[in-house]
């Protein structure tokens, strides 16, 4: 098994720098829209042979350093109690916003094996495709980014019920969370006992927040998930907190393995600010992928050259892969980033 990926979460010495892709399994790939148009999105991530093919699909045909569980984020709130719908158009929906009291009562805590346990069934599965290929990682949404879809119904522009909650009835807001949190720290120590050999927590959306925001509503759910996770396994953990360069000051602090950045901050930036204390993970910017090959070469020489001072390094994007790339450039890029980075160490 190639195990740069592990080794750079953990800050040991790599003989290159390792890369995996956001939504690297999806729709940029011909391969995945054969399977995809066997079912429903839903359908995909609840098949664990068909979702645990997905996953395999980059490994095998842009050879990541990495495989990443295909699910969703909201895969485990319909299992607290709310119909989730996807319309291709619109995205997630929630057609029962969690917005009072009674709707904070109602929802329970799923039971990893027994409520999700088509999830653990395809990393059990994955572990077995995988063995002398790459490490698997899980993943969860993280508990601000996961409630204002519970809230909103799903997408939002504003987050304004999210945001209104939280000032103006902040009793009910925290209720949310704990209930999300617990939520998460179950399913994840799932994901741990199936298999996965590292996790990410997204936070997709909290950079809507002001930091004083973040302080007080997303950070300590966050925190209570890392330290709940730490206290039973000692692989690594990620935290993406997406437009989150205003929060790194914080988010340094959480207990992460690994900071996941966007494309917003220089991660030379970065690195003066954490020092040793985590390793890196990021972040050309996505749409770099339409660069002619030698603008990309010199973007990711860039991206390597910011990194070079952290105490580890996993090269990604900075959000997740469009589906307009085209795979070859995607190939190219994990080509690149292994030559160059090589290179780098002399």
């Amino acid at each position: 098994m190639r195990t740069e990926f592990l080794k750079a979460c953990k800050g040991e010495k790599t003989d290159y720098t390792p890369i995996w892709i956001m939504r690297q399994a999806g729709r940029y790939l011909p391969e995945y829209h054969t399977v995809r148009s066997k079912g429903s999105f839903l359908d995909l991530c609840k098949n664990p042979e068909r979702a645990a093919e997905v996953t395999l699909q980059p490994v095998d045909i842009i050879g990541v350093d990495a495989a990443i569980l295909f699910s969703d984020i909201l895969v485990p709130l319909e299992k607290m109690g709310c119909p989730l719908e996807f319309h291709e158009k619109r995205g997630p929906v929630f057609p029962s916003p969690i917005r009072t009291q009674a709707a904070v009562d109602a929802l329970r805590i799923p039971d990893a094996e027994g409520d999700l346990g088509y999830v653990m069934d395809t990393i059990r599965i994955l572990r077995k495709e995988l063995v002398n290929k790459v490490p698997l990682i899980g993943f969860s949404g993280a508990p601000f980014t996961l409630a204002t879809y519970l809230i909103e119904g799903g997408s939002s522009k504003n987050y304004l019920l999210t945001k209104r909650m939280m000032y103006e009835n902040p009793a009910l807001y925290g209720q949310l969370l704990d209930k999300i949190t617990d939520c998460t720290i179950a399913y994840l120590k799932g994901q741990v006992a199936a298999g996965a050999q590292a996790l990410q927590i997204f936070d997709s959306w909290v950079g809507v927040l002001a930091p004083c925001d973040f302080r007080d509503f997303a950070y300590p759910y966050v925190k209570r998930i890392i330290d709940a996770l730490k206290a039973v396994t000692d692989i690594p953990l990620i935290y993406f907190a997406n437009h989150g360069a205003t929060l790194l000051p914080q988010t340094k602090h959480c207990g992460a393995d690994v900071l996941g950045f966007d494309w917003r901050i220089g991660l030379d930036d970065v690195v003066r600010q954490v020092g040793q204390t985590v390793s890196i993970q990021g972040n050309l910017e996505p749409l770099c992928l339409f660069l002619p090959e030698d603008k990309l070469a010199a973007r990711v020489r860039m991206v390597l050259e910011e990194a070079k001072g952290a105490r580890g390094h996993i090269f990604n994007l900075g959000h997740g892969i469009v589906p307009e790339a085209d795979p070859a450039k995607a190939k190219l890029l994990v080509k690149l980033v292994h030559e160059i980075s090589r290179e780098m160490r002399g």
